[in-house]
């Protein structure tokens, strides 16, 4: 079984299992979608990730059927459906809010989209039944919605859009409603769930760890375009612009010209880079480094390391780990992040101390747009 970010399409099978092509939709004169082009493939967990407005949940919607497209097509295994009816796709939607039916038990909500389709009484008593063992829920069938908690109502809304074997699940925001720890329980959950199933799941967050977690890949939207389709990992540890650099996770962004195929110009000095700089000297660049990736300490380090001196500005404490914020002698601010191991809530350094910032020329991703 494939992990996180490992390809989940089968040698034998290349066809992606849903495919946009050339997508716009427009309200009016504004354009959620731009000309968008994106395939996603049989068994993949899919994270649809952006700012508010970007056009994810146009896009999930789309799908769904709920929107047209105003030019371009969507494939599901090579047909275009974009004509087909919500109700004839094999596609099924959980939404954010869940929509369950307060006067009928679990097992009535479960059942809901079977017995609309006519399905005989013991399918319907033998699906049920599996549904809600897959999440979770044996003993919970004549419960009424009110008596839930927030986790089993969650469980019980993704139970019923399962129950109909959907060829896509589409997840719009489905753990919002969930406080932070059940949060992070249930992403682990749905991970496990999606693996033992096999079924695609497509999921719009606008949370950048949930997405990084659950997806074995994810599409970055901005104002209805695609910023970058990659496995988390690489999204992170190698964003393709300053904007996705900047959107995804904390980042410090230092810009400068390039002065030779390993090195770059800039207001703090020349620095020491690991790849070679694609693009001619002078040419202006930007180095994205993550704040884990830097070194802090009271004195200059040694060694084949970029260094530069900087005062403590602010110290944001986040129990596993503080976020210090440097000064620079150009005025500008860099982030360092430190594990506090042992230190029982007592930083390392304090408000005012003066430190030596350092990372390792491989630290740093240079980015020429």
């Amino acid at each position: 079984m494939a992990g996180r970010g490992e390809a989940t399409q089968n040698d034998n099978d290349k066809q992606p299992l849903v495919r946009f092509e050339a997508v716009t939709k427009r309200f009016g004169a504004v354009a959620a979608i731009e000309a968008l082009s994106l395939d996603i493939a049989h068994g993949e967990f899919f994270a649809l990730l952006g700012p508010s407005g970007c056009g994810k949940t146009t896009l999930l919607r789309m799908l769904a059927g709920f929107e047209a497209p105003t030019e371009g097509r969507i494939l599901l295994d090579g047909e275009d459906i974009v004509a087909v009816q919500p109700h004839r796709r094999p596609v099924n939607m959980m939404f954010q809010s869940y929509a369950l039916f307060p006067h009928l038990t679990v097992e009535g909500n479960i059942a809901f989209g079977l017995r609309q389709e006519n399905t005989t009484r013991d399918e319907i008593a033998d699906r049920v039944a599996q549904m809600l063992t897959l999440v979770r829920l044996q003993g919970f069938g004549g419960r009424r919605i009110g008596e839930l908690s927030g986790g089993q109502r969650q469980r019980v809304a993704l139970a019923r859009s399962l129950i109909k074997r959907p060829r896509v699940l589409l997840l719009d925001e489905p753990l919002a409603a969930l406080d932070k720890k059940l949060r992070a329980e249930t992403q682990f959950e749905l991970m496990e769930l999606q693996r033992r199933l096999g079924t695609t799941f497509v999921i719009v967050t606008h949370d950048q760890e949930e997405a990084m977690i659950v997806a074995d890949r994810i599409a970055v939207l901005d104002q209805g375009r695609l910023k970058q389709v990659a496995a988390p990992a690489e999204i992170y540890e190698r964003p393709n612009s300053r904007w996705v650099a900047d959107f995804i996770g904390e980042v410090t962004i230092i810009e400068g010209r390039i002065s030779s195929k390993t090195t770059v110009d800039s207001p703090l000095g020349r620095l020491r880079v690991a790849d070679s700089v694609g693009g001619r000297t002078g040419d202006t660049v930007w180095l994205a480094l993550r704040p884990e990736k830097i070194g802090i300490g009271s004195k200059r380090p040694t060694g084949e390391l970029n260094t530069v001196p900087g005062t403590v500005s602010e110290i944001g404490y986040r129990g596993d780990r503080s976020i210090y914020k440097v000064r620079l002698a150009d005025r500008s601010l860099m982030k360092v992040a430190l594990a506090n191991v042992n230190l029982r809530g007592k930083g390392t350094f304090k408000t005012g101390d003066l430190v030596w910032l350092s990372w390792l020329p491989d630290a740093g991703v240079v980015l020429t747009g």
